[in-house]
């Protein structure tokens, strides 16, 4: 396994230190002090901007696309990641002065593409919202802000699996009652059914099976099969799982908790424990082989290619690793976002000493 860097740009990272979405990240709203924008308060290192540039999300999609959501600027490449495109929240642009996170496509229409925002700098001209693109994330439109739906913030938006412009957003400040659902590409919301937990820091729409949902916290597991009315507790799993990945329909779901690595392979009716005491903040799952499975911690970067069952490293980067993407063609190669300053590598499988 090797990997190249795929920026081309500058290679000094700086220190790890992982960073709280809500709180390191976001600009207090009501702040009195007046704060210039991300172009103006340092020197661009790179494609991506300053050094204090860092990422919340990454999609890896067909075609050689890739889409990249940071602090400072919603990136788009359609060439494996060698040159990239500032799509939106730079100066001029929908999104000004916003930060984008939660990032994600419906697998019944790739071009449908949603992203949340939260202030990156005061004063911002963007409106915060949820916001969703037609076009594979080419072009971009507010869906929704979310003053109209809270006065707190959206954690996380889901696209659903019953139709293409079906979406999930979870409003924290609502508790368990803050599951919403929307039929029209996020125009509109409605309650859903009453959560099983205080709060989630998940939720899997399984693929290929309408209504199907799964909601994970720290508290455990939980699973819906009518879109979040009702739901059940998998009592056979301790603790929580901070985070849940699948290759696609009628595919292994793999997740990560307290007790290690848990796999099930009946569209998440049950979870069987595979690799016990093992752990990963983040899961990717090969679109093409479902068995290849990728981890990350804060450090390191782990590749199984046996269902979760024995993990081995991959060669280290130095930086702060940020978000991990399995490539939509190749099961061997994973994509790697480094932030503060952000860049992206790719890993690859080299055979004969070619890659």
């Amino acid at each position: 396994m090797n990997h190249k860097k795929i920026t081309g740009w500058l290679a000094y990272l700086s220190l790890i230190c992982i960073v709280s979405l809500f709180t390191a990240c976001s600009t207090n709203s009501s702040a009195s002090t007046t704060q210039q924008t991300p172009d103006t308060i340092g020197v661009n290192v790179n494609g991506f901007g300053t050094a204090a540039n860092h990422v919340h999300a990454m999609l890896a999609l067909p075609n050689h696309v890739l889409v990249l959501a940071s602090h400072y600027g919603l990136f788009r490449s359609e060439d494996s990641g060698a040159t990239w495109t500032k799509v939106a929240a730079g100066n001029n642009q929908l999104m000004q002065g916003l930060m984008t996170y939660s990032l994600g496509y419906s697998t019944l229409n790739p071009q449908r593409m949603y992203v949340l925002t939260q202030i990156a700098v005061n004063p911002h001209a963007g409106t915060l919202g949820l916001y969703t693109s037609s076009d594979q994330g080419k072009t971009w439109k507010l869906a929704i802000p979310t003053a109209s739906i809270t006065s707190s913030s959206i954690y996380l938006e889901e696209p659903g699996n019953d139709t293409p412009d079906e979406v999930y957003i979870y409003l924290p400040d609502l508790g368990a009652l803050g599951l919403r659902v929307s039929l029209d590409a996020g125009q509109h919301f409605s309650s859903t059914g009453t959560l099983p937990f205080g709060s989630i820091l998940g939720l899997l729409a399984v693929p290929g099976a309408p209504g199907q949902l799964l909601a994970y916290s720290g508290d455990g597991l939980a699973r819906s099969i009518d879109g979040g009315a009702h739901w059940q507790v998998f009592k056979s799993i301790n603790g929580g799982i901070e985070d849940m990945a699948t290759a696609g329909p009628h595919s292994p779901i793999y997740a990560s908790g307290d007790e290690g690595i848990f796999s099930s392979l009946d569209g998440g009716k049950s979870f069987k424990l595979v690799a016990p005491q093992i752990n990963y903040a983040s899961l990717t799952v090969s679109p093409v082989e479902s068995r290849y499975i990728y981890g990350k911690t804060g450090l390191a970067v782990y590749q199984s290619s046996n269902g979760g069952r024995t993990w081995s490293a991959l060669p280290h980067i130095s930086g702060n690793l940020a978000v991990l993407t399995a490539d939509p063609v190749n099961a061997s190669q994973v994509y790697l976002s480094l932030s503060y300053p952000t860049a992206v590598y790719l890993f690859q499988k080299c055979t004969g000493g070619a890659c």
